[in-house]
């Protein structure tokens, strides 16, 4: 009784300064951000989860929801390779990933397992690598954008998509990729966001979901 009233009296006494009430949300909040993995993932300044697990660097809200939604029998194409694509490959049957950093690349070639095809194409802002999801037909339940050129990328990946097939677009918060957003809706997409915090960062940001009806998640 004596103990719990006198941490009471510490917190309201501490909490009375604005450093000493930011000490105090911080504590309060440390719990949850443990759970998350934000706090191991600050520390190594990597997207894993609280048990070094990778993690796509999206908001926590829309890895939740994934988590839920992706089947095992699913294809993906990504624009942007890293963590995700190891996330990606655990989960669905096949994931081809679009790089344009040839070290990030090399580096992440020697991890990928056998369903990923990894592939590298020199960034040239409308060129070749916005236009490699083109060269498939309606093969892909998943199009992630998150690399680089994206609106560009979005402008040229709807023939790679299956008729439910989803496209999953990250940052969509930055205004120089409201042309892209505006381009999808315009074919018919509907955007779902995805606010929240995300691995590493102290900010939030916002991830979209871009989907038409009878689409693969069933939304």
């Amino acid at each position: 009784m004596v103990r719990t009233f006198v941490k009471k009296t510490v917190r309201w006494l501490v909490g009375r300064t604005g450093v000493g009430s930011k000490a105090l949300v911080t504590l309060d909040l440390w719990p949850y951000l443990e759970d998350k993995g934000w706090v191991r993932s600050r520390r190594e300044r990597l997207p894993v989860d609280r048990d070094g697990d990778c993690l796509p660097w999206y908001s926590y809200s829309m890895i939740a929801f994934l988590s839920d939604k992706v089947r095992p029998d699913m294809r993906v194409f990504e624009y942007g390779s890293g963590y995700s694509t190891l996330w990606w490959a655990r989960r669905v049957a096949h994931v081809t990933s679009c790089e344009h950093d040839q070290y990030w690349y090399d580096t992440l070639n020697a991890k990928v397992p056998s369903n990923v095809d990894l592939r590298y194409c020199e960034l040239d802002t409308d060129g070749a690598y916005c236009r490699m999801a083109a060269q498939f037909q309606a093969e892909f339940d998943c199009l992630l954008i998150d690399g680089r050129d994206r609106v560009n990328c979005a402008k040229n990946c709807l023939g790679a998509l299956k008729d439910d097939g989803v496209i999953i677009w990250d940052n969509t918060d930055r205004e120089r990729y409201a042309e892209g957003c505006a381009f999808l809706r315009e074919n018919g997409f509907r955007r779902l966001d995805f606010w929240g915090l995300m691995a590493i960062l102290p900010t939030e940001s916002c991830t979209s979901l871009f989907y038409r009806e009878n689409n693969c998640f069933g939304i």
